[in-house]
């Protein structure tokens, strides 16, 4: 017999590209307050990224993990070989549902699957789960069992409580590197993270009704640390498991994945707009090299009077900045680029009256040095332009704010 998901066929609908394959009804993905009767206790939900070897044993193993008719499974799969293909050949002799939606675009990596998974997930607990088998399927009734048992909102598989362990991580420095993160991690969020041993990990539960999606704003691998920190979950519990060695494939981490972690880890730490006035400072310095440069060549080689080579150095940083802006931050653009670039040198300029007569008081009746007092004024103009300029140029559309779940973005401009 073979499991299909609301629908008498087997067959399976073919969507439009970038859309997902489904087995059964295109109906849309349920919304977060839907719930009815006939809605299984638990989806599974399992990223996949190139994972084809590891799919059926997988899905064998859940099924026989998972009393009939109590689950959906609903895989995410990012891949660039076959895995789509693989699943759907699997799930016709499998006896539990299987939905498969293949994004052309990963946003949000992993982290981005597992979130389109739980708007997909129709179950009353979600469990998050890799799938390359290192994260037992034996487990997943477990999970959910202590959910219900415990009342709680959210229950991790953790390998660092008593009980549980990390074997499976590939040699000394992976295991290493584990612990070193997760320590780091706990640190930097203390109290977040006070009732969870293995805040990293990837393989949890959560009761459906505690899961704001809209909230969450995935990057890379740590959907957990996002989920704990952002959501900051009533109830947490824990159940010890072994992590497995990879059954088939390559591992996924990398030098990429790492640095895009310490990024997450940034973002969720100082928060958005902290986070946002570091980038913006960052870019406002390096602007403030080819200023002073400019300043200096213009005033001592061309021999300029300082508060006019002031104004042309100002074009130069100006310039200097808004190519970084375009060069760093290409996602983020709502407007034309030479409407930003119009806009940019306008604000950019719009303090000029103020800062020159400012830079010549402080020359001319302080007696600071015109490059020290140079300094002073674009660091004036840094504090008042921060309060604008991510609003007036790069800020995101109402309408995209609505209908895409907010990311951590940086703010455009600098010194100038």
């Amino acid at each position: 017999m073979t499991a299909v998901m609301e629908s008498q066929s087997i067959a399976p609908v073919r969507p439009r590209a970038g859309e997902g394959v489904r087995w059964g009804s295109p109906a849309a993905p349920p919304s977060q307050s839907e719930h009815t009767t006939n809605s299984p206790r638990q989806s599974i939900v399992i990223p996949t990224y190139n994972e084809r070897d590891n799919i059926p044993a997988l899905l064998e193993r859940l099924e026989r993990a998972l009393p009939a008719g109590s689950a959906e499974i609903i895989f995410v799969d990012d891949s660039t070989d076959d895995t789509s293909a693989v699943i759907e050949e699997a799930a016709r002799s499998c006896q539990i549902p299987v939905t498969v939606h293949h994004r052309e675009t990963p946003v949000g990596g992993l982290g981005g699957a597992v979130v389109e998974g739980f708007r997909r997930a129709r179950g009353a607990w979600i469990v998050v789960m890799d799938g390359d088998l290192q994260h037992p399927p034996e487990v997943v009734p477990e999970l959910v069992k202590t959910g219900i048992r415990d009342g709680a909102d959210l229950v991790v598989a953790s390998r660092y409580a008593a009980g549980g362990s990390s074997d499976g991580l590939a040699g000394r420095y992976r295991r290493l590197v584990s612990r070193g993160s997760t320590l780091v991690t706990k640190v930097l969020f203390c109290t977040h993270l006070a009732r969870v041993s293995d805040p990293l990990s990837g393989f949890f539960a959560v009761r459906r009704t505690s899961v704001e999606i809209d909230e969450l704003r995935p990057e890379g691998y740590k959907i957990l640390l996002e989920y704990l920190v952002r959501a900051r979950p009533g109830r947490v519990a824990e159940v010890p498991f072994t992590f497995q060695a990879r059954a088939a494939g390559d591992s996924k981490a990398s030098l990429a994945e790492g640095v895009r972690f310490l990024r997450h880890l940034v973002r969720l730490r100082l928060g958005d707009r902290r986070l946002r006035m570091v980038a913006f400072a960052l870019i406002g310095l390096s602007g403030l090299l080819p200023n002073a440069v400019a300043l200096w060549q213009l005033t001592e080689t061309a021999g300029l009077h300082y508060a006019l080579a002031a104004v042309i150095a100002t074009q130069v940083a100006i310039a200097w900045n808004f190519a970084l802006t375009e060069r760093l931050f290409r996602k983020r653009r709502p407007r034309a680029p030479v409407w930003r670039a119009v806009r940019f040198f306008l604000l950019g300029n719009a303090d000029i009256v103020l800062r020159v007569p400012a830079l010549a008081l402080l020359v001319d009746h302080v007696g600071v040095n015109y490059l020290v007092a140079n300094v002073v004024t674009l660091v004036v103009s840094f504090l008042v332009r921060f309060a604008v300029v991510d609003r007036i140029i790069y800020a995101r559309t109402a309408a995209t704010t609505r209908t895409t779940p907010t990311r951590p973005s940086c703010v455009r401009g600098g010194l100038m």
